[in-house]
């Protein structure tokens, strides 16, 4: 089972979005960010979600701070919607966290993990 681990700011829906959208195939926590990311460090989670008002700020920040900016991505910015090649891209590269905008999780969520399903690779 593939493990998400969601912080920052709308934490609850981003979780529901991602039950919905997981065919039963991930298992979904809500974390502070810190811990949510060194879970994701440790092995102990797959993927960090997390948004905020820029989508490369809070929602991702911790997340570069602790595995690196090379395992991070921001999917979304202000005026800057999440694109479907750029988030499978990401993906297939092995990015571990995924930051974007609050107004774009409708967008940014479903993306996100139909492109973790769909690789061979995610865990």
């Amino acid at each position: 089972m593939i493990k998400v681990n969601i912080g920052g700011m709308n934490t609850q829906e981003i979780k529901d979005l991602v039950e919905k959208n997981a065919e039963g195939k991930i298992e979904v926590k809500i974390t502070s960010d810190i811990s949510g990311v060194q879970e994701v460090a440790k092995g102990e989670a797959d993927y960090y979600f997390g948004a905020c008002a820029t989508g490369g700020g809070g929602a991702i920040s911790m997340a570069i701070a602790i595995l690196g900016y090379t395992k991070c991505f921001t999917a979304s910015m202000p005026g800057r919607p999440p694109r479907k090649e750029e988030v499978e891209k990401a993906v297939r590269e092995g990015k571990k966290a995924f930051g974007f905008t609050c107004d774009h999780v409708q967008l940014a969520v479903p993306l996100i993990v139909k492109a973790i399903l769909e690789n061979p690779s995610a865990k």
